[in-house]
């Protein structure tokens, strides 16, 4: 009798740690899981900048390549004509 005594015993204890660990693991998760939603959440906002920073050096381009239109006209026309088929693009799509 006394050695099922001992495994009923020997059965809780492993029980009581496992169910520790299991809680442990299921805070350390809800953690993780909060890390990983701000991490997220910061790449998005980076990205977002990044593109915003993309689009400036791109409009900063063609300012420059304008502003220098008396070196090279054939780019600068290249540029313009680009820009005219992008606004043309644009106009369509709202037109839809």
């Amino acid at each position: 009798m006394s050695i099922n005594l001992e495994s009923v015993d020997l059965l809780e204890s492993k029980l009581a740690t496992l169910v520790d660990r299991y809680t442990f693991l299921k805070e350390e998760n809800e953690v993780l899981i909060s890390k990983v939603n701000k991490l997220e959440y910061f790449v998005s906002l980076y990205k977002e900048d990044l593109e915003q920073e993309q689009e400036k050096f791109r409009l900063l381009k063609i300012a420059k390549t304008i502003e220098g239109s008396r070196s090279d006209s054939r780019e600068t026309k290249n540029k313009i004509n680009a820009l005219i088929r992008e606004i043309d693009r644009c106009i369509v799509k709202l037109n839809q």
